[in-house]
């Protein structure tokens, strides 16, 4: 019987050691070169957090209504046919040290700015909502040709995004998300270090109310 860890990854307890030649070779692949490994490597650091009791953070499930399920066995099921039952907002929430934590991965192949299109105005009005309520809300910005990773918090975003329409600009600078956002130095345990930029988001608006009016 296959047994996994809750955020999908295979167990195995029975692995042969690594030798040092394969764990150099390991660490010198880019998880930007493998699509959608980047939310695995969240996903797997949310896990490491959790593990070592610094923060509980979970991707949220997405609302879907099963349409059409084929049995070709009395043991199996397929589902053929679903839809999304309403749009979705971010990728993740938790807390941390009391903080609500709010926030959507991205990834681009693009170089020198990322698109506003990866992004809906309806995650944008959750975003906004969020922060009405005083909660850390941001982006995960990962430009996997540069193998640079990025916090850009909510505040930021949604500044951009509402000056798209005067300036007509389709995406977000690499330069303003340099001055204005964190950059996370991808490590092992966690491979995404983003609460490090959390914190230091939150040292830098200590006494500041956000939505002190």
């Amino acid at each position: 019987m296959a047994f996994h860890y809750p955020n999908g990854t295979p167990y195995n307890n029975h692995e042969a050691p690594k030798s040092k030649k394969q764990v150099k070779k390991q660490k010198s692949i880019q998880f930007g070169k493998r699509g959608m490994d980047f939310e695995e490597e969240i996903n797997k650091s949310n896990a490491y957090y959790l593990m070592h009791s610094k923060a509980v953070v979970h991707k949220k499930p997405t609302p879907v209504q099963i349409v059409k399920v084929d049995y070709p066995s009395r043991s199996a099921a397929v589902i053929k046919e679903a839809y999304f039952r309403q749009a979705s907002t971010t990728d993740y929430n938790g807390v941390y040290k009391g903080y609500y934590l709010d926030f959507e991965a991205k990834e681009t192949k693009n170089k020198t700015s990322f698109p506003f299109k990866n992004f809906h105005q309806h995650q944008i009005d959750h975003i906004q909502q969020c922060l009405a309520q005083n909660g850390i809300c941001f982006v995960l910005l990962w430009f996997s040709s540069l193998n640079r990773c990025f916090f850009f918090s909510g505040e930021e975003l949604v500044t951009c995004w509402s000056k798209q329409e005067k300036t007509g600009k389709k995406s977000l600078p690499l330069s303003i998300i340099e001055k204005n956002g964190i950059e996370i130095q991808i490590g092992i345990a966690p491979r995404v270090p983003y609460l490090d930029a959390v914190e230091q988001h939150i040292q830098s608006n200590k006494g500041v109310a956000i939505n002190d009016n």
